[in-house]
């Protein structure tokens, strides 16, 4: 095999391995844990704060949970069921999902191919991971890299090794 051809299937295999997390991303509800958001919309700090006074008190963020409690609780029978509790993760993966088909979707079709979801594993997010997980930085990723990168990503830490980030 050719250096090529060797360099055009690491490409594809992070390609790959980049929209296999993309998917299970979507599916899951995770990796929306970035600046102010969290598995559900973060309200504002006034929406909380009901009765005005510049300060939040067990009871407002109580009552706000009751609310959401009482909106997931589409039966209203007081208790949330599989399917209720299910019901908004779907939805937060919907529009997780129609958030980054408008990001890769290249060509407008509302759709992503393969190409343009793997645009990204040779610049980008992707590279930037693949840097990461190759620690020597050899350009490949050995098996104890990679442990070591599938470690950090099951405790959700992805940091720089080499900088100490």
């Amino acid at each position: 095999m050719t250096t090529i051809s060797r360099m055009t299937a690491r490409i594809a295999l992070t390609g790959m391995v980049i929209a296999t997390g993309f998917a299970a991303q979507a599916a899951t509800g995770e990796g929306e844990a970035k600046e102010g958001k969290m598995r559900h919309e973060r309200p504002g700090f006034s929406t909380l704060d009901t009765d005005g006074n510049d300060a939040l008190t067990r009871e407002e963020l109580a009552a706000h949970a009751r609310v959401r409690f009482d909106k997931a609780d589409t039966n209203g029978d007081g208790m949330l069921g599989a399917e209720e509790m299910g019901q908004s993760g779907r939805k937060r993966a919907e529009k997780r999902a129609k958030k980054m088909i408008k990001r890769h979707d290249a060509n407008g079709d509302g759709m992503v191919s393969f190409e343009e979801m793997s645009k990204g594993s040779s610049e980008g997010r992707g590279a930037k991971r693949f840097d990461r997980a190759d620690a020597d930085g050899n350009g490949s990723i050995s098996e104890e890299e990679f442990a070591e990168m599938a470690k950090h990503a099951k405790r959700g830490k992805h940091k720089k090794q080499k900088s100490g980030e």
